[in-house]
């Protein structure tokens, strides 16, 4: 009888520390989503949690209140964005249509640089692969010193560089709370439009004509040839926007990061971040950032790359064969990211 009045005691004190720890783990998970539905500064980003780090002042102090005069001078364009960003969402109910648990899945594009306590949220087709090449620089201990030095494929491996996601909810709510966080857009349909001519107009990217190409030729054209079939090498724009545009695409599965929209990304309305820099001003808001990280001494912004600007002119071009009806339609699945971002609506389109 007394043994078994020990194991039920037993028992009763391991339910009460399995109920304690998640409790802890519920308020950690509250605090985390209170914490990014206000601003940082309402939050005191100068408190406990980055007064006491040991050496030079962190980018998130740095931001808030610099000691440079060229620092402070730009800091109103960067509140602009930001409030735009937080009257956006809150005027087409994006917070409260997302608010929901952020999942890992959520967190993966957002690069951490514990060294220099920042978070980059990287966006495909907006500079990314040159944006990885300098976090791995950053974080990389001296492992790299030159960032043109990175070949783009081994930028784009996910063990070189650590995502959000690979934290506990306590650490994650550390970190979104005292880093500084960044992210960069881009006009949405100069995006899409760069991101059609990569993915489906050249012939080494035969892994995205198997996945996507056959699939955009099987639904988009009649009478297709067994070839395009199996191929899927030569779809065309307006087969790639009636896909975009077809409700069953996202009910099958969510977009391909290089055409998902930015606030389904980076969770804008969820996390609140300190810094939108645009592709617009690349090399500004780019060099304005490794400057904040104390940084700008030994390390720019890469501009020599072959890389070139998908223009109003040419985005104007490939819509020119797109419907009304399907410029409509297609507008409206990225309004989100064009009203977040403050891009005015293209001249070029004709919407019904």
């Amino acid at each position: 009888m007394k043994q078994a009045l020990l194991e039920v005691m037993r028992m009763n004190r391991i339910c009460r520390m399995v109920l304690v720890s998640c409790l802890g783990s519920l308020i950690l998970v509250i605090f985390y989503f209170q914490s990014m539905l206000h601003p940082v500064m309402q939050r005191n980003p100068f408190g406990m949690d980055i007064c006491c780090r040991k050496g030079s002042r962190s980018p998130l102090q740095e931001f808030y209140s610099p000691t440079q005069l060229e620092l402070s001078s730009t800091a109103v364009l960067y509140q602009m964005r930001r409030e735009q960003v937080t009257d956006t969402c809150r005027a087409n109910n994006v917070s409260t249509r997302k608010r929901r648990m952020l999942t890992p899945n959520d967190l993966k594009h957002l690069v951490v640089d514990e060294d220099h306590e920042m978070i980059y949220c990287y966006v495909p087709k907006v500079a990314c692969t040159n944006w990885k090449r300098i976090m791995m620089v950053l974080t990389g201990r001296g492992k790299y010193n030159d960032p043109m030095e990175i070949r783009a494929n081994e930028a784009h491996v996910s063990s070189n560089l650590k995502t959000l996601n690979q934290y506990s909810i306590a650490e994650i709510n550390h970190r979104l709370k005292s880093y500084m966080k960044f992210l960069f857009v881009r006009e949405p349909f100069e995006r899409l439009v760069s991101a059609y001519r990569n993915k489906f107009t050249r012939k080494y990217n035969i892994s995205f004509h198997k996945r996507y190409g056959t699939k955009i030729v099987r639904r988009q054209r009649k009478n297709a040839t067994q070839e395009a079939l199996r191929n899927g090498d030569n779809v065309k724009f307006e087969e790639f926007v009636a896909y975009l545009i077809d409700p069953h695409t996202q009910k099958e599965e969510p977009f391909n990061e290089h055409w998902q929209t930015v606030y389904s990304l980076c969770h804008p309305c969820q996390i609140h971040y300190d810094l939108i820099g645009k592709y617009e001003t690349l090399e500004e808001d780019s060099n304005y950032i490794l400057q904040l990280a104390g940084v700008s001494d030994y390390l720019k912004f890469p501009t020599n790359t072959k890389a070139t600007r998908t223009t109003d002119e040419m985005t104007a071009e490939f819509f020119q064969n797109i419907s009304s009806e399907h410029q409509t339609q297609l507008y409206k699945v990225y309004k989100i990211d064009y009203l977040m971002f403050n891009y005015t609506m293209p001249s070029y389109l004709k919407l019904e």
